[in-house]
C-alpha cells in the first residue's frame, strides 16, 4: 500500500467517512476519537476477567529483537544459546554497523591530533568508562550458581506455597556471598557469608535471603547502619579489609551486647566455611505460614548441606587468602563442571502462632535468638541442587537482585523488627545500583511468572506495554487487570496487640548472652579451642587496651575458662566473675556443633603426589577407585604435563596442602632446582633427605590441619621424612595402593582428624 493511500484511509475515517475494504479502523475506534482504547468501554466497570486488549490496528511496538539484535523467535535461541548472546561473525558498533578497524583512532593525520568525529572511539571509551555500577554495601563478593529445587511435598500441612506441593520442581539461582568485604576482597575471610536463593515459581519470585549463621548482630533494623559502619574499614585509612579484627567492630560489639551472639559464631569455625558447598543457611527470621484452609503457622528456614557442614582451620584461611583468594567461588565452579552437583535440603522448623509469638520462652520476633532444633525439630521439605554456572558473572551474579518482599501465596512476613527494615532497604539499594526501579526486568531478576502490574516508565525500562489505562478501576482497557480470587497472594489479617506508639526495646529484662553461653556450651573441645583462638587473634588486632578489656569482662559472663584464655592471650589480668555467678545455662544442642559425626565424601579433593621418575603404571587404576569413591583427585607431580596419558593438575610450584581436603604419597620426587631452602617460604628444613622440601611441607601441613595422609611405596620415604608418626590416627601407610585410599576415604568421611591433636578441655 502507497503511503499516502494509506494516509488517505486514515484521513477518510477521522471525517466519518470510513473505509469499507478496511473495517478494522471502524471496529478499533477510529471513527470515534473518543474511544480512545482498543474496544468501546462498558457503562460499568467490568468485572468479568479477560486477557488485555490487543493494540490498535494504527499502532506497533519496537521490534521483537534481542539486545543483540537477534529475532527473539529466530532458530537456535535455545537456553544454550538465546539471542541475548552477541551476534554475528564481524565486529560492529553498538548499533550493529561493521567495523574495518578498532585499533587506531580516526587523526589528522598519522602523527596528528585525535579528531571528535571519531564515532567509534567515543562509542567505545563512553561505554568502557561507565562498565561499572555501585558495589553492594554489603554482599559485594559473591558467585552464583543456576539449579533447581525439588519439593518433598511434607510441608503442605502448614503452607499452600504452590512450589512445595509434592514433586514440583522450580528453577533457582542461589548467589553466596562474604558481608564485609569489597568484590575484590579474598574468599577465605572470617565473616558471615550470606546464602541468597531466588525461586522462579509460576505464581512469582520467592527470595530467601538467607545467611550461615542463624542470628543477627541487631533486633532492630535502625541499627543495621551503626552495625556496618562499625564492621567496614575504618574510614580514615580503609583498612582492615573484609575482616573484623579491627577497633571499631569490637568497640561497637562491646557497648551492643545483644551482638554478641552473632559475634561468637563469627569467632567459631562457622565464620571459615570449607566451601559454599559445606555451609549451612538460615533464614534468620521467624517467618508466617498460610495453610489452605487459611489456618497460620510461624517458621523459620534452613538450608542442610547434604555434604554436611565444614571449616577450615585459621591459619588454612591465612594461606589460601594469599594462596588463591578465589577458593570458595573456584570451588563453586569447578565441582559444578565435574558433576559434583552442591546440594542442600530445605528444612522448616514449625511453631504454634500464638498471640505473644514465643516459643519455649524464645522470642521468635528476635533475630538475635534462635531456636534449638532439640525443641523444634527441623522437618526437611525439598531439595536444592546446584547444577549450572553463570554464563556471564555480571549479567547474572552481579545483577542479580533479592528482596524478602518477594513472596509467594502461603508465606508471609512477620513484625520482626530487622525484618520489617529489610523490607524496605533491599528494594531502595537497588535503585542507586541497578539504576532505577526497573531492576526486577533484567533477565536474571525476570519473573518466570506472567507479569501485569500498571508499573510503568522509568530508567531502563524495557517492556513495550500496551493498552491506555495503568490505573484501577479502568474501562478504556476492558478492566483489565483484574483482582485475583483464590491462589493470589493475601495480606493476613493479623491482630495487632493493642500498645501505644514509642521507640523501646521489646524486652529491657532480655538476656543478651544467655545464648552465647547456650552456643558456647554446644561446642566439642576443639571447636571451643578455636573460638578461645580467634577472640584473642581478633582482640589482640585491636589498638585500644580498653576494648580488649571490655570484650573480655563480657566472655567471662559467658565461660570462665574461654575469658581466662582470651585474657592469657592477651596479656590482662584474668576476671574476676565466675561460672557459679552466671544466673542461667540452658541445656546444650548438639546440633550446633559440627564435631562427631561422618558425611558423604562426594566432590572433596585429593591430592595425589607422583614421581613420574619412577614406573606409574598403575596410576589409572589409582585415579579410577577415587572416582568411584566420589572424591576428586588431583595429580600433583614436580612438572606439568602429562604423565602416563594423564594430565598433571598441579606442580609442584603451585600446589599447597590447603585446597585438599587429604593428600596421597604415591611416591618422593627428588629436590628440583626451583626449590629454594631458606627462601622460598614453602620449603623447611627437614632431615637429611633429597626429597624435595615442596613435598615435605605439604605432608606437614596436612599433619598440623588435621587432615587424612596415606602412603605406599616410594611415598612412605616422604611422609617419613616430614616427620609425620606412620602409625598415629589419620595416617595410612601400607603396602598396597588400595588399602591405603580405602582408609584415606574412610577418615575423610568424617572431615578432619581431630583426635591427633586433643584439646584442652574449656568449660
Amino acid at each position: 500500500m502507497e503511503p499516502s493511500d494509506l494516509g488517505r484511509r486514515i484521513t477518510d475515517a477521522l471525517r466519518g467517512d470510513p473505509d469499507e475494504k478496511n473495517p478494522d479502523l471502524t471496529t478499533h475506534g477510529l471513527d470515534d476519537p473518543a474511544h480512545v482504547g482498543g474496544a468501546k468501554p462498558s457503562l460499568e466497570e467490568p468485572t468479568e476477567p479477560r486477557d488485555p486488549l490487543p493494540p490498535r490496528p494504527d499502532q506497533r511496538g519496537a521490534a521483537d529483537v534481542s539486545p543483540t539484535g537477534a529475532p527473539c523467535s529466530a532458530p537456535g535461541n535455545d537456553a544454550r544459546a538465546p539471542g541475548r548472546t552477541q551476534q554475528g561473525a564481524y565486529l560492529t558498533t553498538a548499533q550493529g554497523a561493521r567495523l574495518r578497524d578498532t585499533d587506531h583512532s580516526l587523526k589528522a593525520g598519522r602523527r596528528g591530533p585525535t579528531l571528535l568525529q571519531d564515532h567509534h572511539l567515543r562509542e567505545k571509551i563512553t561505554h568502557f568508562d561507565h562498565e561499572r555500577i555501585p558495589e553492594r554495601v554489603v554482599h559485594a563478593r559473591g558467585a552464583a550458581a543456576h539449579g533447581r529445587f525439588e519439593s518433598y511435598g511434607t510441608a503442605t500441612d502448614a503452607t499452600c506455597a504452590p512450589f512445595l506441593a509434592e514433586g514440583v520442581v522450580t528453577p533457582v539461582f542461589v548467589r553466596f556471598s562474604t558481608v564485609l568485604g569489597s568484590r575484590g576482597s579474598a574468599d577465605t575471610v572470617r565473616d558471615t557469608r550470606g546464602f541468597a536463593t531466588k525461586f522462579y515459581t509460576p505464581v512469582g519470585t520467592f527470595d530467601l535471603v538467607a545467611n550461615n549463621i542463624p542470628v543477627f548482630f541487631i533486633k532492630d533494623g535502625i541499627k543495621f547502619p551503626d552495625v556496618v559502619h562499625a564492621a567496614k574499614p575504618h574510614p580514615d585509612r580503609e583498612i582492615p579489609q573484609a575482616q573484623s579484627a579491627h577497633d571499631t567492630f569490637w568497640d561497637f560489639v562491646t557497648l551492643h551486647p545483644e551482638a554478641q551472639h552473632h559475634t561468637i559464631w563469627n569467632m567459631s569455625d562457622r565464620g571459615i566455611p570449607r566451601s559454599y558447598r559445606m555451609m549451612e543457611g538460615f533464614g534468620v527470621h521467624t517467618f508466617r505460614l498460610v495453610d489452605a484452609e487459611g489456618g497460620t503457622s510461624l517458621a523459620k528456614f534452613h538450608w542442610k548441606p547434604v555434604l554436611g557442614v565444614h571449616s577450615l582451620t585459621w591459619e588454612e584461611a591465612q594461606t589460601l587468602a594469599g594462596a588463591d583468594p578465589d577458593y570458595h567461588r573456584r570451588d563453586l565452579y569447578d565441582s559444578i563442571e565435574a558433576g559434583h552437583h552442591p546440594q542442600w535440603e530445605l528444612g522448616v522448623q514449625a511453631f504454634p502462632d500464638t498471640p505473644e509469638q514465643t516459643f519455649e520462652g524464645i522470642d521468635l520476633l528476635d533475630p538475635t535468638k534462635l531456636v534449638p532444633e532439640e525443641l523444634a525439630p527441623v522437618q526437611r521439605v525439598g531439595r536444592l541442587t546446584l547444577d549450572a554456572n553463570p554464563r556471564n558473572f555480571f549479567a547474572e551474579t552481579e545483577q542479580v537482585a533479592f528482596h524478602p518482599g518477594h513472596l509467594p501465596p502461603g508465606i508471609d512476613v512477620t513484625d520482626d523488627p530487622l525484618l520489617q527494615a529489610r523490607l524496605f532497604s533491599y528494594l531502595d539499594t537497588q535503585l542507586t545500583r541497578l539504576g532505577g526501579p526497573n531492576f526486577g526486568e533484567i533477565p536474571i531478576n525476570r519473573p518466570q511468572a506472567l507479569v501485569n502490574d500498571m508499573l510503568r516508565d522509568g530508567f531502563h525500562q524495557q517492556a513495550d506495554h500496551a493498552g491506555v489505562a495503568p490505573y484501577k478501576p479502568n474501562s478504556l482497557d476492558g478492566g483489565c487487570p483484574f483482582m485475583a480470587g483464590p491462589g493470589a497472594f493475601t495480606d493476613l489479617p493479623v491482630r495487632v496487640t493493642e500498645s501505644v506508639k514509642e521507640r523501646a526495646d521489646v524486652d529491657e529484662a532480655d538476656d543478651p548472652l544467655r545464648q552465647v553461653r547456650l552456643f558456647w556450651d554446644s561446642l566439642s573441645d576443639v571447636e571451643r579451642e578455636h573460638v578461645a583462638g580467634a577472640f584473642a587473634f581478633e582482640l589482640a588486632s585491636c589498638r585500644e587496651a580498653v576494648i580488649r578489656e571490655r570484650q573480655v569482662n563480657l566472655l567471662a559472663q559467658v565461660s570462665t575458662d574461654l575469658a581466662t584464655t582470651v585474657a592469657t592471650s592477651l596479656g590482662l589480668p584474668a576476671p574476676a566473675l565466675a561460672d557459679a555467678s552466671v544466673p542461667d545455662r540452658p541445656e546444650p544442642s548438639p546440633a550446633l556443633s559440627q564435631v562427631g559425626r561422618t558425611w558423604p565424601v562426594a566432590g572433596r579433593k585429593v591430592a595425589l603426589v607422583v614421581d613420574p621418575g619412577h614406573p606409574l603404571d598403575d596410576l589409572g587404576a589409582w585415579l579410577d577407585q577415587l572416582h568411584a569413591a566420589g572424591v576428586v583427585p588431583v595429580v600433583v607431580a614436580p612438572h606439568g604435563g602429562t604423565v602416563e596419558g594423564i594430565e598433571i593438575g598441579r606442580t609442584l610450584t603451585t600446589a599447597r596442602s590447603v585446597e585438599f581436603d587429604a593428600v596421597l604419597f604415591a611416591g618422593a620426587p627428588l629436590t628440583l632446582a626451583d626449590a629454594r631452602p631458606g627462601i622460598d617460604v614453602r620449603t623447611a628444613t627437614f632431615r637429611e633427605s633429597d626429597v624435595d622440601p615442596r613435598v615435605l611441607v605439604m605432608a606437614q601441613e596436612a599433619w598440623r590441619h588435621c587432615k587424612a595422609i596415606g602412603a605406599w611405596g616410594l611415598g612412605g620415604e616422604a611422609v617419613h621424612v616430614a616427620g609425620v608418626p606412620e602409625d598415629a590416627v589419620g595416617v595410612v601407610v601400607a603396602g598396597q595402593a588400595s588399602e591405603v585410599i580405602d582408609g584415606l576415604v574412610e577418615h575423610l568421611a568424617a572431615h578432619r582428624v581431630w583426635d591427633r591433636f586433643p584439646a584442652v578441655p574449656l568449660t
